[in-house]
Order: structure tokens, then C-alpha cells, then sequence
């Protein structure tokens, strides 16, 4: 049994391991910074239904994100923590629904395994610091799911109201699939419990307008930005319709090839990229998910009235349907992470609380500390060996946690199971270590950010400040609270304060007799560190300088 107080510690753990991650990392380019610069644009601009970016019509994500983080930056001041604190309260959200949505089939301790589970899951970390739009999504999603799912079993009207206005607020976070996933999870529930009559039911109708009704906000500032003014270019393609983009193009244009963006489509990249990303219990949830399918099949696919398929169901239908998207990233799987956590919490149970799984939980227990082992050591590595500015007692603590993990995995007085324990101090106290040292030596060479606060710092005019020739990163414009221009070479004049990669020097040195060096940042790509880069003796070469001179 999971005592309240030890479930309540390691809840808290994994909130300030969170909140260490909002406060102390930068804004990370491409997205979380993009995503911050346009909230930021729309309070400037007061264009709460229209949205700009850099100046720029803006169509790729609905606006729930930008209202939210934007009405937390107008109460709180323009700060990074600022835009992710929305995002924060629904990763928690989700961490909630996922709870009751389980305490709704099973008992207590797989539904708080469950909750457990997805708080601590790596992809919780990252979506608290890195906020995109699926954090969001998440919370809204599972959200709707456990409504749904309450108001089947109970048929309380404030449990459909509450599930449709879920929907609605998912599809204003990411499209139609925050409709499309409840879909996928009830469906299977449904035919398997032999429920036919669920599927004709007239409160549907009802739904559905609930959801039209809360997306008119929405619709009409695509009606009124785009489908009034057709022909606007946006990635290079002239949109002609914004409704139709959003609620077509967007996400099923992804099947029809319709959708301009064509980046990984291999049905294994969001599986592989599961394996880093619902750390540390992603093996689990691999054998729970096979036990589960193993099951259904077993009873001639068919469960009681007292079981569900919400979960596995939902997730299988929604990764094949993603899995086959011609565009794919590895956070589109995190919205059913929820489900994934309750089917793991599920084996994890049957594993650590019951005797069914003896020689299991002996062979899982002993691989499982062999490579929180190898996370700690890598941990130690990052910390000591990379960057010079990490002071060498932060590696020294996370070596003494190498050795407490020993400790507590060898220990006879822990409350919990042994293994429960060391996944959970492992997963938390890495990414603590990461969030305040390792990131923090990391982001200076993210140039957008580091030449805002150069600019900050020594007071210099904004508005004498141009990019040559590209946008240095979002992560730029939203630090300086100030959206600068980029111009051609052609362009630039006698006074200018010139942002530009420094090979590109001698082409303004061909027009202009005096250029003076104000700073120079060497800067690489951050988000996708390379073990080059990682390794003093040979990251001179994987960086990329940029400079920033005064035009005399």
C-alpha cells in the first residue's frame, strides 16, 4: 500500500524539480521561445483573435496557449517562468485526471501508482521548461477522457458539460485531435463491453454544439484575419481559408499531404522516442501494454462491465493514427502519456504489491539499477567534464547520489518498494542536477538569448539594433521585450548596431571603411548537442560565431 504522506513527498519532489526547471533555464529556441515571443506580441499589439509573429501573420497553433501565457505575463511582468506557469498548473491537471480517471475501474493504489507515474515521467520535466502547446493538451485531453468516462458511469450533466468544454479547450490548444483522442479511448471501451447503444446517443448532439459555441472566439479571428483576405502567404503557401486550416489542413492535412511541413514518418520514431521520454518506466509500460493486449485476446475480446479499455485502447488507436502521420515529432505521443501511465501503473502493481510476479520483479529490479547506475554516471560526467563554469562539488553531490541510490536499493527500512524508490530518486534528482547546472553552463551559447542579455545589461538603444539577413532565434526578441528588423546588406546604414554571423563581415566591409566588434557569441544549436560539443578539446569547431558590431 502507498502511504498518503510518501505519495504526498514525492508529488512535492517532482513540483520543485519542476519549478527549478521553469526558473533557472532559459527559453530554449525554436518553439517554447517562438510560442513566448507571440504571446508577448499580442499583449504589445492588444490582438487577442489576430495573431503576429515578428510582425508577421502567424498560423500554425490555435490560441489557448498564447491567451493563457499571455494573460499570466500581463498579471505577473514579461518573464519566462511567467509564460510557462499556465502550462505549469496543467501538467498538474493532468496529473490529477489521470488519478481519478483510474480510481473510476480500479482501487486506490494503481490509480495513485498511475498519478505517480506520469508526474514523474521525463516527458513531465521537459514539458514544464520546454512549454510548447502539449502541455496543455495533455491536461485538457485526459481531462475530457476522466469526465466522460465519470459521466457514463454516474450520468451526472456537470460531468458532460465539463467534458465537452474539455474538448473544446483542447481543440483551441492544438485542432481537432484533443476530439479525435477521447474518440479513440471510448471506442474500443465500448465494443468491447459490448455497449452498442453508447454509440447512438442523442446528448452527442448537444455536445457538439458546446464545443461550436466555446470555438466561436477562435473561428472568428481566422475568419477575420485569413477567409476575408485570401491569398496571404504562410511557409509559402497561400492560405486561402484559416478555418479550413485549422480544422482540416492542420492535422488531417498530415494524411492528405495537404500540411506543408513533411518531418519524420516512421511508424517506430515515436516508440523510440518513448524510450528517453517516459523514463524511467517506459519498460514496464512495454510489458504491461503487451499483458493487457495478451488479455483482451485471452477473454475472446470481450471485458465486463467492471473493466475498461480506455486506456490501452486509447493508446494503441492514437499511436497507430500518429505513427502514420506524414509529420511527426517526438512530443506528439506525450498526449496520451495519461493512458500510457495507468497501463503501466497496472503491471507496476501486480509486479511490486502482489506475489504473482516473484522472478519478474527479481530479473527487472536488478536491470532497472544497472541503468539508473549508467544515468547517474552520465549525470556525473555531464556535470564535471563539459563545461568549466559547473563548479566540480555539483559533480561530487551527484556522485553521493550514485551512492545513496546504492544504498537505498540495498536497504531493508524503505517504505516503499525498493525499485519504485531508486526510479523514483533517480528520475527527479537528475533532472534537478540538469535544471540547475548543466543547462544553465549550456544555454550562453544559445545566441539569441545571450545576445539579448548583452544587450540588456549595457543599456544599448534597441532600435539601432538590426539582424543581417536572418532572425537570430525568438528566444532574442522576446528577452530584449523588442522585435527587431532584419535587413539585407543593402540595406544597413551609417550608425546601425549589425547582428551577423562572422563570416558574413567582409561583405559589409566591402561598403562601409570602419566596423567596430561590440561582442561576439560563439553559438550552436542547443537543442540538438552533439558529443563534439559536449567535448572541450573539439567544440571549437562545432560553433557557430556570430557577432555583433556598430556600422561607423
Amino acid at each position: 500500500m502507498i502511504k498518503k504522506n510518501t505519495a504526498i513527498l514525492i508529488f512535492a519532489a517532482c513540483g520543485i524539480a519542476y519549478l527549478l526547471g521553469m526558473f533557472c533555464i532559459p527559453l530554449m529556441d525554436i518553439d517554447a521561445a517562438q510560442y513566448a515571443s507571440i504571446s508577448r506580441e499580442m499583449l504589445e499589439r492588444k490582438s487577442y483573435l489576430q495573431f503576429f509573429d515578428l510582425g508577421k501573420d502567424y498560423l500554425d497553433k490555435p490560441p489557448m496557449l498564447f491567451w493563457l501565457s499571455g494573460l499570466s505575463m500581463k498579471i505577473f511582468g514579461i518573464h519566462d517562468w511567467a509564460y510557462r506557469l499556465p502550462s505549469f498548473f496543467f501538467a498538474w491537471l493532468a496529473v490529477y485526471s489521470t488519478y481519478r480517471l483510474a480510481l473510476l475501474f480500479y482501487k486506490r493504489d494503481i490509480a495513485l501508482l498511475s498519478a505517480l507515474v506520469l508526474a514523474s515521467s521525463q516527458a513531465m520535466f521537459l514539458i514544464t521548461h520546454d512549454v510548447r502547446t502539449d502541455t496543455m493538451l495533455m491536461g485538457w485531453v485526459i481531462f475530457s477522457i476522466w469526465q466522460l468516462a465519470a459521466w457514463f458511469q454516474h450520468k451526472k450533466w456537470i460531468n458532460f458539460l465539463l467534458a465537452f468544454l474539455g474538448i473544446a479547450g483542447g481543440m483551441m490548444t492544438k485542432g481537432p485531435i484533443a476530439l479525435m483522442v477521447p474518440v479513440f479511448a471510448l471506442v474500443p471501451h465500448f465494443i468491447l463491453r459490448r455497449e452498442w447503444k453508447q454509440f447512438f446517443r442523442w446528448e452527442y448532439i448537444l455536445g457538439i454544439l458546446i464545443i461550436a459555441i466555446a470555438l466561436i472566439p477562435m473561428s472568428i479571428g481566422l475568419y477575420q484575419q485569413y477567409d476575408l483576405h485570401p491569398g496571404k502567404l504562410i511557409n509559402g503557401d497561400p492560405i486561402n481559408s484559416g478555418l479550413r486550416f485549422y480544422y482540416w489542413t492542420q492535422s488531417f492535412g498530415r494524411y492528405t499531404g495537404e500540411n506543408h511541413f513533411k518531418e519524420m514518418n516512421d511508424f517506430t520514431f515515436l516508440l523510440q522516442n518513448m524510450l528517453w521520454s517516459f523514463l524511467p518506466w517506459i519498460i514496464f509500460f512495454l510489458i504491461g501494454l503487451l499483458l493487457d493486449i495478451i488479455g483482451v485476446i485471452q477473454d475472446k475480446l470481450k471485458i465486463s462491465n467492471k473493466q475498461e479499455w480506455i486506456s490501452t485502447g486509447g493508446f494503441i488507436i492514437t499511436y497507430c493514427i500518429l505513427g502514420r502521420s506524414q509529420a511527426q515529432l517526438p512530443h506528439y505521443i506525450f498526449i496520451v502519456f495519461p493512458l500510457a501511465a495507468i497501463i503501466t501503473a497496472k503491471f507496476l502493481y501486480r509486479l511490486l504489491f502482489t506475489h504473482e510476479l516473484k522472478t519478474w520483479k527479481k530479473i527487472l529490479s536488478g536491470f532497472h539499477f544497472f541503468i539508473f547506475s549508467l544515468l547517474w554516471i552520465a549525470v556525473v560526467i555531464l556535470l564535471v567534464y563539459p563545461f568549466a563554469s559547473i563548479p566540480k562539488y555539483i559533480g561530487g553531490i551527484a556522485a553521493l547520489c550514485l551512492v545513496i541510490m546504492f544504498a537505498i536499493f540495498f536497504s531493508e527500512k524503505v517504505k516503499l518498494p525498493h525499485l519504485l524508490t531508486i526510479s523514483f530518486f533517480t528520475i527527479i534528482g537528475i533532472n534537478s542536477f540538469l535544471a540547475t547546472a548543466f543547462y544553465p553552463a549550456l544555454l550562453p551559447y544559445q545566441k539569441g538569448s545571450a545576445f539579448a542579455d548583452y544587450i540588456n545589461e549595457n543599456n544599448i538603444d534597441k532600435n539601432k539594433v538590426v539582424m543581417l539577413s536572418e532572425n537570430i532565434g525568438h528566444s532574442f526578441h522576446f528577452y530584449s521585450q523588442h522585435i527587431y528588423p532584419s535587413r539585407s546588406s543593402n540595406q544597413i546604414q551609417i550608425g546601425d548596431l549589425v547582428i551577423a554571423r562572422k563570416d558574413s563581415l567582409p561583405i559589409l566591409q566591402q561598403k562601409f571603411f570602419h566596423i567596430q566588434l561590440i561582442k561576439q557569441i560563439n553559438s550552436f544549436g542547443v537543442t540538438g548537442l552533439t558529443l563534439p560539443f559536449l567535448n572541450p578539446a573539439t567544440r571549437s569547431k562545432e560553433l557557430d560565431p556570430y557577432v555583433l558590431v556598430e556600422i561607423k
